[in-house]
């Protein structure tokens, strides 16, 4: 009989322990992903007049991240990393030359397909997978219709959006992302096509030699003109549209009430699959340019047209957060949002309006490895599993994103790769103190710019800059002259010894260490050398899938959901009713 109460207390401890393993099995899982904003644009990171109260929620109510890096400081090579919990420079997806994303539709490069995600993972273990709003990893390789490199292959079940992104390009009266850098790259090339042609003609006539060589040059560089001028013409129609799954849906895309698309999309998507564990990558075309807003929020913040698009994503967030409470499903699921990387600090409308976002303290920006390009938000909300209102200042990186949700989901971690992610979810519950990156490796493109180290015994972080951008003008905060900084040639400035920061004393990079400054500079900078030997050892040759062969504009690959005589022009988005807007 005394055993009875006894007994009957092993009973329940054994059905809580039950539940709560069950709490932390399975989740829905959300991730939110912001497009070139800045950490200094949140509430919950310090900004005092951006209205941002639903993300600032998801900080209250759990685990914010202060020192969260991206895996890249661009777009391409970020998300690559994200999804795979890899390097992008292992999968091939950093670039050896200058440019170091996607800018075509109907480019051959791509996510690889023998890459796994996080999503192939989670659908093999019976989760619905969705990808809302931008993808900028590719499509196509051979064909128009192969779609080896589309979100459909690599793990989605339903995708609504941008393959690639959202550029000044597709909306009328942003000005041109390409024409700068067209105009640059063109003025050699028919130089030497001018002086080629001068001089086919003289020898011509000099010489009277037949007439048939310079005509077949005359031929070449005319159709060579009237394809690059047609392309970019038509680049808002060609490269600008919106698809639902491997359909276009509409040519060229429209802004108009776009964000709520997005939202509605996302909502539809958790509400068909309430009764089943869900993978939801919502990932916005905010606050990247061409910066738009709705009616409902344009002119509304204090910061212009880049204001009220934060807003609205803060909006949009908000929205999805209702729907969990709506259906019960908030302590079911975990909530991440980030940035794919820092602000655009370069980017100045034509009117001289600031569209590029605010990194706070932090130096430099998108396209550079100083901090403010590369540590974003990093917010995660899991109710009753994740303590609310807490910090952790520890190094984590968006590759932590992959092994976190492989394992909550119980799939396997692959076995045949590095996985340079590790699983948050112990730091996130307070069962350790320390991040396991002791190391994180921050690429520029495809050349290693520098390193960050937190030895297990120390509160430092150092981190080391084997050569930094040349920012123009000098005494600026980036490479305004060009729009982003570029990693090699005379773009950059070449350290010996590296640069070396205390980012636990100097966050904002301001004043390299010296070995009269630190008595363990040399020390500090044998054991990183150590440490990228290691990892230069582990990577493998790859093909390169931002080579320019990859890069360039393939006809043959072009989608067109009409055709050319009508400008490839389609609209079978009918949107349906807006959702309810207020903009607060």
């Amino acid at each position: 009989k005394k055993m009875g109460p006894l007994l009957l207390l092993m009973i329940c401890q054994c059905a809580i322990n039950s539940v709560k393993m069950q709490s932390v099995s399975n989740p829905n899982i959300i991730l939110l992903m912001a497009d070139d904003l800045g950490i200094g644009d949140l509430g919950c990171y310090g900004n005092k007049t951006l209205r941002t109260p639903n993300i600032d929620r998801l900080a209250e109510e759990g685990v914010t991240l202060t020192q969260h890096i991206a895996a890249a400081p661009l777009c391409t090579p970020s998300r690559a990393a994200f999804l795979t919990g890899r390097y992008p420079i292992r999968s091939g997806m950093a670039a050896f030359s200058r440019v170091g994303v996607f800018l075509f539709s109907a480019s051959s490069g791509g996510l690889p397909s023998e890459e796994i995600t996080f999503s192939k993972l989670l659908k093999q273990k019976g989760y619905a997978t969705a990808l809302i709003g931008k993808w900028h990893l590719g499509m196509n390789c051979e064909s128009s219709n192969d779609f080896c490199h589309h979100p459909l292959s690599h793990g989605f079940d339903y995708f609504y959006g941008l393959t690639v992104t959202n550029f000044r390009d597709c909306k009328p009266g942003q000005g041109s992302v390409f024409l700068k850098g067209v105009q640059k790259a063109l003025v050699i090339p028919i130089q030497i096509a001018g002086i080629t042609l001068v001089s086919l003609a003289i020898v011509q006539y000099i010489l009277n030699v037949p007439f048939q060589a310079f005509s077949y040059c005359l031929l070449i560089i005319t159709i060579s003109l009237v394809v690059l001028i047609f392309f970019f013409y038509n680049f808002r129609h060609l490269n600008c549209f919106l698809m639902r799954n491997h359909q276009i849906i509409q040519q060229p895309l429209s802004y108009e009430n776009l964000t709520q698309r997005l939202t509605k999309e996302a909502i539809q998507f958790i509400g068909r699959n309430i009764d089943a564990p869900f993978l939801l990558v919502l990932s916005y075309l905010h606050v990247h340019t061409a910066l738009y807003a709705s009616e409902n929020f344009r002119g509304k913040s204090k910061h212009g047209l880049y204001g009220d698009a934060v807003e609205e994503m803060d909006w949009s967030v908000g929205q999805v957060l209702d729907v969990l409470e709506k259906h019960n499903l908030s302590d079911k699921t975990l909530v991440y949002f980030t940035s794919d990387q820092g602000a655009h600090v370069e980017e100045i409308s034509s009117a001289g309006e600031v569209h590029g976002g605010y990194n706070g303290i932090y130096k430099g920006g998108k396209s550079t490895n100083w901090e403010g390009g590369i540590r974003v938000p990093g917010l995660l909300r899991w109710p009753g599993v994740i303590q609310a209102g807490t910090y952790t200042d520890e190094p984590t990186s968006n590759m932590d994103i992959f092994p976190t949700v492989v394992k909550l989901a119980e799939a396997q971690l692959p076995s045949d790769r590095i996985i340079d992610g590790h699983d948050l979810l112990p730091l996130l519950q307070g069962k350790v103190t320390r991040s396991k990156h002791e190391f994180l490796f921050h690429y520029c493109n495809a050349y290693l710019n520098a390193v960050r180290w937190h030895p297990g015994n120390s509160e430092s972080v150092w981190k080391v800059f084997f050569f930094t951008p040349n920012f123009s003008p000098e005494d600026s905060n980036g490479c305004y002259d060009s729009h982003v900084c570029f990693c090699h040639g005379g773009f950059i400035t070449q350290h010996d010894p590296p640069l070396l920061f205390d980012l636990s004393r100097d966050p904002e990079e301001k004043v390299p260490l010296t070995p009269e400054t630190e008595s363990r500079f040399y020390e500090i900078l044998r054991v990183i050398h150590q440490a990228v030997d290691n990892h230069t050892r582990s990577l493998q040759a790859v093909p390169n899938q931002l080579s320019w062969d990859n890069l360039l504009w393939k006809p043959w690959l072009q989608l067109c959901c009409s055709s050319l005589f009508q400008s490839c022009y389609c609209d079978y988005d009918s949107g349906g009713s807006p959702l309810e807007v207020h903009s607060g």
